[in-house]
């Protein structure tokens, strides 16, 4: 039996691995060492990460350090990972507990890792953070900036090939697929990067260009090209990408809806 908190994602995650050591004894001393020696999700995601990350020339012990350094000094951090991780639970049919994305989901534990380099980032850290985003594109095949900008209840499903720029904002509640770029043009310095409001899903292989904004609750097709604003609620789709119709749903980010209508008619 595990003891409780007020923490419910962590007593979750802890209940859930006590019943995965009952099925699958052979994972006991992984569970152990990821979930169940730890005090808190913060505990654990700082051993997973520094577990994930470390290198020859940065140890596990010294980055487990960094990590708890970054998630100390961010009191809001701790609402952010959490928020991930109930998108990951809500959004994603493949992930049936709120421990997977912690255990295995690379997606979630890029997310959290590129929310530690932002930290050193923003602490003038430069090449802390620029050496922890490497390392995170090495591992994860995830490259996000360490200056961009991301919000909470973020989901990076798959997560292969994602790369997020220097100048980009991402809000609240927002789902990207797998080989999603918000990219530059290529011909373009500072704020070059597009912005991306709440709410808005970008589907597998969209590609966001340029200082453009994309508007709150929008919905990018697969493999669109987008290279202009586009405002709230449009579906997008094709290259270059064009508004085809309104976004059904209210938050497309949360009903993950991959079906494209334009003009109230599927495509």
């Amino acid at each position: 039996m595990t003891e409780t908190s007020d923490d419910p994602v962590w007593d979750a995650i802890r209940a859930e691995a006590m019943e995965a050591i009952e099925k699958e004894p052979t994972l006991s001393s992984f569970l152990y060492a990821v979930i169940l020696n730890h005090a808190t999700l913060e505990d654990a995601l700082s051993f997973q990460l520094a577990a994930k990350l470390e290198s020859v020339t940065l140890p596990a012990l010294t980055l487990r350090e960094l990590v708890d350094e970054a998630f100390r000094n961010q009191p809001f951090i701790g609402e952010d990972i959490r928020e991930d991780i109930r998108a990951v639970r809500q959004r994603d049919p493949a992930c049936r507990m709120f421990c997977m994305p912690l255990l295995y989901f690379k997606g979630f534990q890029a997310l959290q890792a590129h929310r530690v380099a932002h930290y050193y980032w923003c602490q003038g850290r430069m090449h802390l953070a620029l050496f922890l985003q490497s390392r995170m594109s090495e591992v994860f095949a995830v490259d996000i900036h360490p200056a961009a900008r991301i919000g909470k209840g973020i989901m990076i499903d798959h997560a292969t090939g994602v790369v997020i720029g220097e100048t980009a904002i991402v809000g609240d509640n927002v789902s990207l697929l797998h080989a999603v770029t918000l990219g530059g043009t290529g011909k373009e310095w500072g704020d070059r990067h597009p912005k991306i409001h709440d709410g808005v899903m970008i589907a597998a292989g969209a590609k966001i260009l340029g200082n453009v904004t994309i508007g709150k609750g929008c919905k990018i097709a697969a493999g669109a090209v987008v290279l202009q604003d586009m405002p709230p609620h449009t579906t997008v789709a094709g290259v270059p990408g064009k508004p085809v119709g309104s976004a059904r749903e209210e938050v497309p980010a949360f009903e993950m809806n991959q079906t494209i209508s334009e003009n109230g008619k599927s495509i």
